[in-house]
């Protein structure tokens, strides 16, 4: 089968691909000082799997930052282990609420964990830090 042409005005389409599912540059955290001041003015929840950072004040808003050390392993652990975590984010930022920075440190455990185990896991750290509602408020979500 020949590749379709396109004509000069034309652009070629991608397929509808994870660029449109992810997070924008506006929701992720980038810049070292904006973890440093997650770890330094934020509170911490730690998990078997993952260790929660939550900054609220000025210039926060719901936005993610990743940290997968050298402790999880080689490069391609680490590219996994944030692969993970961004995409577990993603997938429950739309029942979080609140203005806030958050940041995800991976722990080796991970890598071994079920995909239900982890968001078991978020779901609980993120309750726990005032992300999500609480099971006691008569929210179904759980």
């Amino acid at each position: 089968m020949a590749p379709r042409e396109h004509s000069a005005d034309e652009t070629p389409r991608r397929p509808n691909s994870l660029k449109t599912e992810g997070l924008s540059r506006g929701q992720r955290l980038r810049r070292p000082r904006e973890f440093q001041e997650a770890y330094a003015q934020g509170r911490r929840w730690a998990g078997r799997y993952m260790v929660l950072w939550l900054r609220s004040g000025e210039g926060a808003a719901l936005r993610l930052g990743v940290v997968a050390s050298r402790r999880i392993g080689g490069a391609v652990k680490r590219n996994r282990a944030r692969r993970l975590l961004r995409e577990l984010f993603r997938r429950e930022r739309k029942h979080m609420r609140g203005d806030c920075d958050v940041v995800l440190v991976a722990r080796k455990e991970l890598l071994d964990a079920g995909w239900e185990e982890l968001v078991s896991e978020l779901r609980g750290l993120a309750r726990a830090a005032g992300l999500l509602p609480t099971a006691d408020n008569g929210s179904r979500y759980t």
